[in-house]
């Protein structure tokens, strides 16, 4: 799939459509989410069009998660939250809805969210599926 450069994300980095912005450099853009999971919702973007983080340059994954990391801590401090979900979602079956890869920091309490560790998985099918990304990791 190529790049759609008529997504919302691509026009809000050409400035044809608003966002709040939290910070802006030459590689990355963060913004508030205008429908947000949680009160300081944020999204962090790279300005170098990729669909999904498996797109995206090496390089410019390194920066964006730098800065993203640098956003939290400003969350924190800011809101006074301890504790912020990181969330990137790849490709539509993740969910993922704007095709421009994404970072969300969401800060709130992951057990808020809904039933995360609530229930223990079948250890041998957990085993199995590392062993395959293990095998996958050394081809």
């Amino acid at each position: 799939m190529a790049y759609d450069d008529q997504n919302i994300f691509a026009r809000i980095l050409r400035g044809e459509l608003p966002a709040i912005k939290v910070y802006e450099d030459d590689q990355v853009l963060a913004f508030m989410d205008i429908m947000p999971q949680a009160e300081g919702h944020t999204l962090v973007i790279p300005k170098t069009p990729a669909i999904s983080l498996l797109d995206l340059p090496a390089e410019a994954a390194a920066y964006t998660i730098q800065v993203t990391q640098k956003i939290a801590r400003a969350i924190e401090k800011a809101l006074g939250v301890d504790g912020i979900i990181l969330m990137q979602l790849s490709g539509v079956p993740a969910g993922q809805t704007v095709p421009h890869v994404h970072f969300h920091l969401i800060p709130t309490n992951v057990h808020h969210l809904g039933k995360h560790a609530a229930q223990m998985g079948d250890q041998e099918k957990i085993k199995a599926q590392a062993e395959k990304i293990k095998a996958a990791l050394e081809s």
